[in-house]
């Protein structure tokens, strides 16, 4: 493989988002950091505090195991941070998926620790893994060494165009530690990350990274930082 068949390989399609930088409408359909807008009435434990609306009708890309979700809303428990290193930290989130928007309500719930944004949404098509993460095939890093050895090139120079760091639906999780993989029945689909600007710090500039299993509807969330 030359470069231009590598970056083929790897280069995924991403909805990433920009915090704030436009007037807010509250509005069906805009998505937010530290508030959840849009949902139902339901009884949320007080220790859980609204993290995220996600409106995944109108992106301009997202994954096929999201495909029949309209809308996502995430609350956390900030207890989370005192147990970062348990395998599976989805029992600190409550995730609510909604199929329809029938009987939605705004509830316009506010985060007391985050500072609310709404997100706007840009489509990338050329997310890449990090290199020491598990999601790049073994053929394929192969080649990608024979090429470093060969030619003197640099992955991160030559082949990766751009990381996002940022909040993501699709593309590649943005590790900043050694990636890890849950196989094929618990891909990566999205991901919440440190974000100066809403005020919203994970240890170091770290990420939550949200894997899904479809036919289970079950979710794993990781966490890493610097």
């Amino acid at each position: 493989m030359n470069i231009a068949q590598l970056k083929k390989v790897l280069f995924k399609q991403a909805t990433i988002f920009e915090t704030g930088g436009h007037q807010p409408t509250e509005e069906l359909g805009e998505s937010w950091i530290g508030k959840v807008m849009w949902g139902k009435e339901e009884n949320i434990p007080s220790q859980y505090e609204p993290l995220s609306t996600i409106f995944l009708n109108n992106l301009p890309y997202v994954p096929e195991e999201l495909e029949n979700i309209q809308l996502i809303t995430i609350y956390m428990d900030f207890n989370v941070y005192d147990h970062l290193n348990d395998d599976n930290l989805a029992p600190f989130f409550i995730i609510n998926c909604y199929t329809s928007f029938n009987g939605l309500q705004k509830i316009n719930n506010q985060s007391a620790r985050i500072k609310s944004f709404p997100l706007q949404p840009r489509l990338v098509k050329n997310d890449t893994p990090a290199w020491d993460s598990e999601d790049i095939e073994t053929e394929v890093q192969d080649e990608i060494l024979r090429l470093e050895l060969e030619e003197d090139i640099e992955y991160y120079d030559d082949i990766v165009e751009d990381i996002y760091p940022m909040h993501k639906i699709g593309g590649y999780p943005t590790y900043t530690q050694s990636g890890v993989s849950y196989g094929e029945e618990y891909p990566f689909v999205f991901q919440i990350s440190s974000d100066p600007k809403a005020q919203f710090n994970i240890v170091d500039s770290g990420s939550f990274y949200f894997f899904f299993n479809q036919r289970k509807q079950d979710w794993i969330v990781y966490c890493d930082f610097y």
